[in-house]
């Protein structure tokens, strides 16, 4: 891991499109901003963690749990009266 000490106002690169800048510091946080490309997706980690989770869970999932799951807590459609 790189550490590095960084001002109020100073910024980081990583490659030649991502810029990193420290915008706050107080109460023991910092607040950055990050300049990306668009199209690069930005998480913090824990919600990161988290969809790599879900997926990995939905990924060993056996085929038919849907359909099970559906059968006991309905599909969630409403049918018209005629």
């Amino acid at each position: 891991m790189l550490v590095l000490t960084r001002r109020k106002g100073q910024a980081i690169r990583i490659g030649e499109d991502i810029r990193i800048v420290v915008t706050r510091i107080d109460d023991g946080q910092v607040r950055l901003g990050l300049e990306t490309p668009a199209g690069i997706s930005i998480l913090r980690e824990e919600l990161f963690d988290m969809v790599r989770s879900e997926n990995q869970d939905a990924a060993q999932s056996q085929p038919g749990q849907l359909e099970v799951w559906l059968a006991q807590h309905g599909s969630g459609q409403t049918q018209e009266n005629s």
